[in-house]
């Protein structure tokens, strides 16, 4: 996606625009199909905030025209988020996700539709006979429950079956050829994608896509090998579960001036939230180093599941799945003593402006706030102000946005919502549109195997929750935590009664699915598609780029220091005139390289260019390679590229009048001058950084940029940059 200029998404903090990248973002895809019934459906984990409607839709789209039409509907494919809050906003159709963003992002949405469909693609049409094998086992010390006073509002007898306050059990899939030969890794983990916080503008996969990086790695090569990030066939994803209450920051929240812990209830400081902030296990709370631990420890959790999965085979028919819309805020729920009670209208309170201690929000609000303001009440009550029976019915929660009322430009939030569950033999997924709590997803893993043994389902019953699929609606807290109105209960938009009615639904497809019947689907029930309507104040194109007088593309404006020999550990960065990255998002490919001289190479650098070149790369790309193995002397191996950890992409614009950096800020007239042009007041410089990683070889190294710059008259024109040589010892 955007490397530049687009809001990221998950913090909704309109200052955190992206300005690189610290590891590429993807998409990877997995195809069950029962050859005896045909049956398939395909499941996508994607390095994206979370699931949307709209992109379902699209993707179904391409879908047909890639495959065929009604090879995959609606209903047989799931799109979960891994909820990384480092990745470009812009892809919901809701206003309520696009306020921070400046409304819809085209070139966002185009290229996550793009990059879902082609994975589901090459998917299906990779298909062979295999087998599936399953392990699950807990990991400690990476993850903790960020609202634990609301999770204590659970009955003492229930909370007394655990032994924590979050999920500490990762469920794995090993996906094997019929020869035994790994082809992927699928699992599921509770933890927020949040160990970057709201200070970081590099696109990244946070720790999961840390944790898939160094798996995949495992089996697919590394860069130096010729594969990039993202290139192999081995594919590894960390999928999101029910993580709503779950933080990856470790250490904990505590008050930043002080140290102090904040206070338990209501997360402040002085009574102020943006004081309390939760840290991760780097180093001085380094939030990069931090995803790399958090992202570690999946990893090594997932390789000695991958050794027990081997030998665990999972019954894998029969393949099924149900699918069902449904209007969330008019659903009649029975309770368990017989009486019935209603869902609501959406609606947001006081305590989702505070934020979480991952990332808190701003002015006076504070989590656990349980009644109104009239300042913030005559503000929002200028959008929509709720009736009566709307605040009784989402008591005691107090209505900050009532966003049932809010049609301009459109939708605020989805009303209509998808409920799916899937079958991979005694594997079932339920895919929940929304974040649920960890007590929430016990009570909805429950229901289902429940429900499943009632109609008949023998044998073992694994139930994982996907979460933050194929659309999103905020969070889902159980009953009793809904009364604390921390973060999490003031985002269940649905009102007290939203989990019951999610038991209610999973309930009935679970029974529907083993009974092998139809689950009827209520006629006129179905999300909007209000792609022609989007607002869209950032404009796709990059109108042209420009550099000093005296200067080109590609010049190094501050080299690397080359007076001294680097080892393992040490950083080094080089500076380049360039482009706005938003110009060619390089997809499938890279920004920056890192290089080695290798003398005499001959035939073994030719062998690396080679296998670069035919790696899988993305049929969008535009423009030359460059650089790196194929370079035209061939002396020059690729050892890094921006889809590498160890390396980022960092873009930023100058004054030109003084050369001093300019950040870019949260005003509209700000971004929207910097979408479309390097004017005659900024130009463009990109930053290439690097740590030297343990058991890097000795050797002459460089940095290399690649760019593209759009021209006033001779339209986009391809660049490189190349930085002094220095010695890694």
């Amino acid at each position: 996606g955007p490397t530049s200029v687009v809001n990221l998404m998950g913090y909704a903090n309109p200052a955190q625009v992206a300005g690189g990248v610290h590891m590429r973002l993807f998409a990877r895809a997995f195809v069950f199909e029962d050859t005896a019934t045909e049956k398939r459906f395909a499941f996508v984990s994607a390095d994206i905030g979370m699931g949307s409607d709209l992109i379902n839709m699209k993707v179904v789209e391409r879908l047909d025209s890639l495959l065929g039409e009604g090879v995959y509907t609606l209903e047989n494919i799931c799109i979960s988020g891994t909820h990384t809050h480092s990745g470009p906003a812009g892809f919901l159709q809701y206003t309520l996700f696009q306020v921070t963003s400046l409304g819809f992002m085209n070139q966002t949405f185009t290229t996550f539709v793009d990059g879902v469909a082609e994975a589901i693609a090459a998917a299906h049409q990779g298909r062979v006979p295999g087998s599936v094998g399953m392990a699950q086992g807990e990991l400690a010390d990476s993850n903790i429950n960020r609202s634990p006073t609301s999770y204590l509002l659970n009955p003492e007898e229930e909370r007394a079956q655990y032994d924590a306050d979050t999920d500490l059990n990762m469920l794995l899939l090993r996906i094997a050829d019929e020869n035994g030969n790994a082809m992927g890794s699928l699992n599921w983990f509770a933890v927020h994608g949040t160990s970057l916080n709201n200070t970081n503008r590099l696109l990244s996969g946070d720790n999961r896509g840390y944790a898939s990086y160094l798996l995949e790695r495992d089996y697919n090569g590394a860069t130096a090998d010729g594969v990039l990030p993202g290139q192999g066939d081995f594919v590894a994803a960390f999928a999101s579960t029910n993580l709503g209450d779950v933080s990856p920051n470790t250490e904990g929240p505590r008050c930043i001036h002080s140290g102090l812990p904040c206070d338990a209830v209501t997360s402040t400081c002085h009574g102020r939230n943006e004081a309390c902030i939760a840290f991760g296990p780097g180093t001085n709370g380094d939030m990069y180093e931090s995803a790399a631990i958090i992202g570690t420890r999946q990893y090594e959790h997932a390789t000695g599941l991958m050794k027990d999965a081997a030998a665990s085979p999972l019954l894998s028919t029969p393949v099924d799945y149900r699918h069902l819309f449904v209007n969330m805020s008019d659903v009649q729920v029975t309770l368990s003593d017989g009486s019935t009670v209603k869902t609501c209208r959406p609606a947001m309170g006081y305590a989702f402006a505070a934020g979480t201690t991952d990332g808190p929000g701003m002015f006076n609000f504070y989590q656990s706030m349980n009644e109104t303001t009239p300042f913030w009440n005559a503000v929002t009550g200028v959008l929509s102000a709720p009736s009566p029976g709307e605040v009784a019915c989402q008591a005691p929660k107090p209505i900050l946005l009532d966003l049932s009322g809010i049609n301009i430009p459109y939708e605020w939030d989805a009303e209509v919502v998808p409920v799916q569950l899937l079958r991979l033999g005694s594997l079932f997924i339920a895919s929940v549109p929304s974040e649920f709590t960890t007590m929430a997803g016990r009570r909805l893993r429950a229901t289902i195997e429940k429900a499943l043994r009632d109609e008949g389902v023998e044998g073992d019953i694994y139930v994982a929750i996907a979460g933050l699929a194929n659309s999103y609606t905020d969070y889902v807290t159980t009953f009793e935590e809904y009364q604390g109105q921390r973060y999490e209960a003031a985002s269940t938009i649905f009102g007290p009664n939203s989990h019951a009615a999610y038991l209610q639904l999973f309930d009935g497809l679970a029974r529907d699915l083993a009974a092998g019947r139809p689950t009827p689907q209520p006629e006129g029930v179905a999300p909007p598609d209000l792609s022609d309507e989007q607002v869209q104040l950032i404009p796709d194109q990059v109108t042209y780029d420009s550099v000093p007088l005296g200067a080109a593309f590609g010049q190094v404006v501050s080299d690397v220091n080359t007076s001294r020999t680097y080892s393992s550990g040490d950083v080094l960065e080089a500076t380049f005139w360039g482009a706005n990255p938003r110009g060619n998002l390089r997809t499938g490919d890279t920004y920056l390289a890192v290089e080695r001289r290798v003398e005499g190479a001959g035939q073994e650098a030719r062998r690396l260019a080679s296998s670069h070149r035919e790696g899988r790369s993305s049929p969008r790309h535009h423009g030359a390679r460059g650089g790196g193995s194929s370079d035209t002397n061939e002396e020059w191996q690729r050892v890094a590229a921006d889809g590498d950890p160890e390396t980022r992409f960092i873009y930023h614009r100058v004054l030109s009048s003084t050369g001093t950096p300019h950040p870019e800020g949260p005003l509209v007239s700000d971004r929207l001058a910097l979408s479309t042009k390097g004017d005659s007041l900024h130009h463009s410089q990109a930053t290439l950084w690097w740590q030297v990683p343990n058991a890097t070889a000795p050797g002459e190294y460089r940095l290399r940029y690649f760019g593209e710059a759009n021209m006033r008259l001779r339209g986009p024109q391809p660049f490189q940059g190349v930085s002094s040589v220095f010695t890694v010892a």
